[in-house]
């Protein structure tokens, strides 16, 4: 009977023990389980600052956060910066405009599918008074050509984007280095800042034509020349391969493509700008057959 007794009283003891440590072990699986929700329903997208400073991004991304739950951390920067972060599993989904570099971006196996978003187009834009006689031209490496005869400032991004590479092919095209030209300066910053540079400065500068429009009552900058083919800028978003970088957040990243080739999305695309500017600042694309630069 006393050892009953002995035995009961250490169960008696133990019980509560034990309910405590099965609680606290239920509250952290619960906490990690949290953790890990959250984990899963954070995005990171890396894009372009033309879709950030136009202002698109401000529209999409509130529309998927309430559809889907998700909260997208945005890290605006050039294209190939983007890219970059892409290379080294420091995103999760990419949305960029230089077809050339996320071509190779695929080939390496750094992402599992690209798709086309939309396009829009780059122009060359510059001071009122249009001091290298560029108004009206419709050919980017001639306008380039003259702004480099008239020794007019051009102010550069130099970022390592899709809109610098762009610039670089423009005057390889026209057969000029402009590296190291009293005339040629360079900003190592985005796209608003840079025009707002070249504005200041009464200077040329080539943009993306979204950001030009949406920024266009604070630049003392006019729309000179465009309607190139050579200056078609074309949008695509690439899933980062989970595959190569096991801590991307693969499903995610689909959701966030997957919404940007829905209707829904390209809809808001479509329209996107018309009341503010009179017209679209970017045309949707998904579905197409891809556009050729």
């Amino acid at each position: 009977m006393q050892q009953q007794k002995i035995i009961f009283k250490t169960l008696w003891w133990f019980h509560p023990l034990t309910l405590v440590c099965l609680l606290a072990g239920l509250f952290v699986a619960q906490s990690l389980g949290a953790a890990e929700t959250a984990a899963v329903k954070t995005i990171i997208l890396a894009t372009t600052t033309s879709t950030q400073d136009s202002g698109l991004l401000d529209v999409l991304v509130p529309v998927f956060e309430k559809k889907t739950g998700c909260f997208v951390k945005t890290i605006a920067v050039g294209s190939g910066q983007a890219l970059a972060l892409g290379t080294r599993g420091e995103a999760d989904v990419l949305l960029v405009h230089a077809p050339r570099e996320e071509e190779k971006f695929m080939q390496q196996g750094n992402g599992s599918r690209r798709l086309l978003v939309m396009h829009n187009d780059f122009t060359i834009v510059g001071p009122p008074g249009d001091p290298a006689r560029i108004r009206g031209m419709s050919s980017a490496s001639e306008a380039f050509k003259k702004i480099a005869a008239s020794q007019t400032l051009f102010v550069s991004r130099a970022d390592n984007s899709g809109t610098y590479a762009k610039e670089r092919e423009i005057w390889t095209a026209a057969g000029i280095e402009p590296e190291g030209r009293k005339w040629y300066q360079q900003t190592g910053l985005g796209m608003g800042q840079t025009l707002g540079v070249a504005s200041e400065k009464a200077g040329y500068t080539l943009t993306d034509r979204g950001t030009y429009l949406a920024l266009r009552k604070n630049l003392a900058l006019e729309l000179l020349c465009q309607n190139d083919r050579a200056l078609l800028n074309i949008y695509h978003v690439i899933e980062v391969n989970q595959d190569k970088f096991p801590k991307v957040n693969a499903a995610g990243s689909r959701m966030f493509a997957d919404f940007l080739v829905s209707p829904e999305a390209q809809q808001i695309i479509k329209t996107f700008g018309t009341d503010t500017y009179g017209e679209p600042l970017f045309f949707p694309d998904a579905g197409k057959a891809e556009k050729q630069q």
